[in-house]
């Protein structure tokens, strides 16, 4: 589980295919502190590391992490598009006794969006955001959503897209100055609506259910 506050970006050192999907390998100051088999989200998605290098093994001065990726991950987030040099959002699960300063990300993708436009406003960046349209019920203005793990608010909501403000701080300390129109983003919608969604969903197999369970009680 994360936050969605972003610690600090990586840089993308390598990606080396493994027999089922590939190997990414992440550079950054966080590497040393990381635990074999601890959790970290890379633009949003939950990985495991697997392998941290030793001092020879810096790039850029920073130590590196490593982690696999399955093709299905790879087919259902942005993290296929990736190239060595590509900046990736970093955030280490949360602490249980640590606040809970943006919403709850378990890091688990619902779908990727695609920036489909970036204007400034004073100090501010309007970034609006295509998504697939199956996704709609899930959103909602001023909702939570996670874009390449970043807890974000929906400002605006019009069809299949959605507009997010960027504050300075966010913009200059994750990865979505470097972004263009046109990039692919990792989105993972609030828990909390995907849960009212499914209950709606299955509410006409409950219910009858229900009603048996008091008429025998």
């Amino acid at each position: 589980m994360f936050n969605g506050l972003i610690e600090t970006c990586g840089t993308v050192a390598a990606l080396q295919p493994i027999p089922a999907g590939f190997r990414i390998l992440v550079a950054t100051a966080l590497a040393p502190e990381l635990a074999l088999g601890e959790s970290v989200a890379v633009n949003g998605v939950c990985l495991t590391v697997v392998q941290t290098e030793s001092p020879d093994g810096r790039v850029d001065g920073k130590a590196v992490f490593h982690a696999e990726i399955s093709p299905e991950t790879a087919r259902v987030t942005g993290l296929g598009t990736l190239q060595a040099g590509s900046v990736v959002n970093l955030e280490r699960s949360m602490r249980a006794d640590a606040r809970v300063g943006g919403h709850f990300v378990q890091g688990h993708v619902d779908s990727t969006g695609r920036i489909d436009a970036v204007r400034h406003e004073a100090d501010f960046h309007w970034v609006t955001i295509a998504f697939p349209s199956a996704l709609a019920p899930l959103f909602v203005r001023k909702g939570s959503v996670a874009v390449d793990g970043i807890s974000l608010t929906v400002a605006e909501l019009a069809g299949a897209q959605f507009d997010v403000q960027i504050v300075p701080f966010t913009w200059e300390h994750t990865n979505l100055r470097h972004l263009d129109v046109g990039a692919t983003v990792n989105l993972e919608c609030d828990i909390i609506g995907k849960y009212v969604v499914r209950a709606l969903e299955v509410g006409e197999f409950a219910r009858p259910r229900l009603d048996r369970e008091e008429h025998d009680g």
